[in-house]
């Protein structure tokens, strides 16, 4: 270390920063924000087909990984695509109906999304089709607007317009690389909401493992627990309750089974249809559906028909269209994105983000042009994905492939399938988004996250999910608006033995410098922020100056504000400076900037506030400041 004489550690002055290129400094903003995962690197210096085959393969990364794909690789993901059909094939008939759509539509949704899916998307262990949480919104949005019993025809059409606007609304982000903005959505939020949707469907499942014909529409809990106990002596079918609580039952066991042997994942897999099958052949041996158990009926057979014509392209459904299909696709959007990330983190590789919601927009456009409703990512397909050892997105191909033979061949055969079976297996699949031990450790962590998912959690269970939506979002909203407008400061003490200062409320043994109140700000300062932290400094050096006084110790006669995290100060920001001079000055205090980052250093030159704080008060460190000023405090 260099030293001066007295053998005083060496000052390091802080210089100007040297004049910022505007284009420059314009062009590093906009990569930061749309470009940061730099998706042009692999082209650089590649020749023209090199670079033509590098842009195939970012659309389509099929043709990437395809090249070194293995018969290993195909029998693994052979296994984990056959897994999966099992379990979605039952799951899609009783979303479809959470929806309140045919049955056949759900199958339709785990035809075609999977097949785009595969060619387009950048994750290996995602599985594809609707899931209870999109169906259940889809469908609550779309009654809103239409009644699916005496419109039938106009509530088909509005969901596939719903649909077509859910991809556009995912393209778009994703295309224009805004995928930022789901990040909005706070992890707290997303387990409130999805915890609370999961008792929403878990409670309108009662319809059909109870046997209630007339149920209401609403979905809040006091509503439909009304509805329940008003039907408990003339609407309650015996039967159907006998069956749907012995196979929820076994379906529920099967997972506890999966959970305490991981080895036998293959068994809450396989579960739902071993209960569809087994509850299909009792009904029809039995005869159950004419002593009142509901039960499918038909299925249309054959593969998907387009729905090109049905979509509302102008009149008054396509704006309620729309708005339905953005927050739709901005929910499936957000639960994709998490699962996809989620096992990638797992196995070790990234996704891509924009990619992702590029190949998720895409689906669901081509899936609303062939009678298909939103899909995304399934958290509890994935799972078995995962488990069942896929090793590329062929897995869904194959759960495609399965789909198409049962849409051509077995529709027939679950015309017996009793309602009560596709309520046990859509309770079963939802109870594992009821995430206890998240919330007790968002608890734990930090009171207003928690704030946030029980927030989100109540207003979907007890007023409607878009309400418990609005809330998670607005809550998630209010978090960062307060985080930005009222940031932390700290005021910092010198740890002893050393030339470290830090927070005196984090190391009570950090003494303070007499004459001196160094004060951290610990955010950007901004027009939002600006005038608070003028204020919280001024109430920290008045706190100050009250305890010499008591004490009657030296009073403050320097302010260092330590900038070290203050990442950027904007117009409003330089001005609160300047008042918290002009305020520093009537006190007969002196301002002292303690580390300022390039961006803040410059435009502190930019505003010729630099010069007047004075350049010899800027310092690099705490300490040199400390070492220059305090051996000038007057001990008068």
């Amino acid at each position: 270390m260099e030293v001066q004489a007295g053998h005083l550690p060496y000052v390091h002055k802080v210089p100007a920063p040297p004049k910022p290129n505007l284009r420059k400094e314009i062009s590093t903003v906009l990569k930061e924000t749309f470009f940061s995962d730099d998706p042009l690197r692999p082209f650089k210096n590649q020749p023209t087909s090199k670079k033509l085959a590098l842009g195939v393969q970012a659309v389509f990364p099929i043709f990437d990984w395809g090249r070194s794909y293995s018969l290993k690789k195909f029998k693994d993901d052979l296994i984990a695509g056959l897994t999966i059909a099992s379990l979605c094939i039952p799951q899609d008939i009783g979303y479809a109906k959470l929806a309140g759509l045919q049955p056949q539509y759900g199958l339709y949704s785990s035809f075609v999304p999977p097949l785009i899916y595969a060619f387009m998307g950048s994750s290996r262990d995602i599985a594809i089709g609707p899931v209870a949480v999109v169906s259940l919104l889809l469908g609550t949005l779309l009654q809103d607007e239409i009644d699916p019993v005496k419109h039938k025809a106009e509530y088909l059409r509005l969901a596939f317009t719903a649909t077509f606007f859910a991809g556009l609304t995912q393209f778009a982000l994703g295309f224009f690389r805004l995928g930022f903005l789901i990040d909005f959505l706070s992890h707290a939020a997303i387990i409130g909401f999805m915890g609370g949707a999961a008792i929403t469907i878990s409670l309108q499942q009662l319809k059909g493992l109870l046997g209630i014909k007339n149920f209401t529409k609403k979905t809040d809990i006091v509503s439909v627990m009304r509805s329940v106990f008003n039907s408990a002596h003339h609407g309650w079918n015996y039967q159907t309750i006998l069956i749907g609580v012995i196979f929820l039952a076994f379906l529920l066991s099967a997972k506890y089974v999966a959970k305490k042997n991981k080895k036998l994942f293959w068994v809450p897999a396989l579960a739902p249809l071993i209960s569809v099958i087994v509850s299909t052949l009792c009904v029809f041996l039995t005869r159950a559906d004419k002593k009142g158990v509901a039960i499918v009926r038909h299925i249309d057979q054959g593969i998907n028909p387009s729905s090109v014509h049905k979509i509302f392209f102008t009149g008054d459904y396509v704006l309620k269209g729309f708005k339905i299909g953005a927050v739709a696709g901005m929910v499936a959007l957000t639960e994709a994105i998490a699962i996809g990330r989620t096992f990638a983190s797992m196995k070790d590789y990234q996704i891509d983000g924009n990619k992702e919601m590029v190949a998720l927009g895409t689906m669901n456009i081509v899936g609303s042009l062939t009678s298909c409703y939103v899909a995304t990512g399934s958290f509890s397909r994935s799972a078995v994905n995962y488990m069942s050892g896929c090793q590329t997105a062929v897995s869904n191909i194959v759960m495609s492939m399965v789909v198409l033979l049962t849409l051509e061949l077995i529709t027939p055969l679950f015309k017996y399938t009793p309602n009560a079976i596709l309520a046990s297996i859509i309770i079963s699949a939802v109870v594992g988004l009821i995430d206890i031990e998240a919330a007790i450790l968002i608890w734990k962590i930090d009171k207003f996250d928690f704030v946030a998912c029980i927030g989100a959690f109540f207003g979907v269970v007890f007023v409607s999910v878009e309400i418990g939506l609005l809330i998670a979002v607005s809550i998630s909203f209010a978090k960062i608006l307060l985080q930005v407008t009222r940031p932390r400061t700290a005021v910092l003490g010198q740890v002893p033995r050393t030339r470290v200062y830090r927070n005196i409320q984090q190391y009570p043994e950090a003494e303070s410098v007499p004459g001196i109140l160094i004060v951290r700000v610990d955010s950007a300062i901004y027009f939002s922020n600006s005038n608070y932290i003028k204020d919280r400094i001024l109430r920290w050096l008045t706190d100050a100056e009250h305890d010499s006084l008591e004490n009657k110790s030296t009073r403050i006669q320097y302010l260092i504000v330590e900038m070290s995290p203050v990442t950027d100060i904007d117009t409003s920001g330089i001005h609160s400076i300047e008042e918290l001079l002009s305020s520093l000055g009537k006190r007969k205090v002196e301002l002292i900037i303690a580390n300022p980052g390039h961006v803040v250093l410059d435009k502190l030159h930019a505003s010729k506030l630099a010069e007047v704080i004075g350049e010899d008060k800027i310092f690099l460190t705490v300490a040199d400041a400390i070492q220059t000023f305090a051996p000038k405090v007057n001990q008068a």
